[in-house]
């Protein structure tokens, strides 16, 4: 089948079809999430390529946060179950990255001072 949709027409007890075109979606922007689910065990997160496992360090308290988790996370579930589906906040995630970005620039050596001969 075609791109096109197919719209049945009736002419004197016959019927016909005619092509029907929709014009082509624009995307001006890359759509962001508002939230990330953790990837599944053993997989990277599709957006910024982290492992399930880096995400936990950086939403739960556990000593390498010292206690303090540095991205904010929500926690989804029943009332009364014991698990739920856990949703990290994409622009506290992001903000945490740039934070922590290197600087890649480096400077020339510097010369030392009073190394000539008189």
């Amino acid at each position: 089948m075609t791109s096109t949709n197919l719209k049945k027409t009736f002419r004197k007890g016959q019927p016909t079809f005619t092509p029907i075109t929709a014009p082509p979606r624009i995307v001006t922007a890359p759509i962001e999430p508002e939230f990330l689910r953790l990837p599944k065990p053993g997989l990277l997160c599709p957006i910024t390529g982290l492992s399930r496992s880096a995400i936990n360090q950086l939403i739960l308290p556990c000593i390498q946060n010292k206690g303090r988790p540095a991205v904010r996370s929500f926690c989804l579930r029943q009332r009364g179950a014991k698990t739920g589906i856990r949703l990290v906040d994409y622009a506290s995630l992001r903000l945490y990255i740039r934070r922590h970005e290197e600087n890649t620039f480096c400077p020339p050596p510097r010369r030392a001072k009073g190394g000539g001969t008189k």
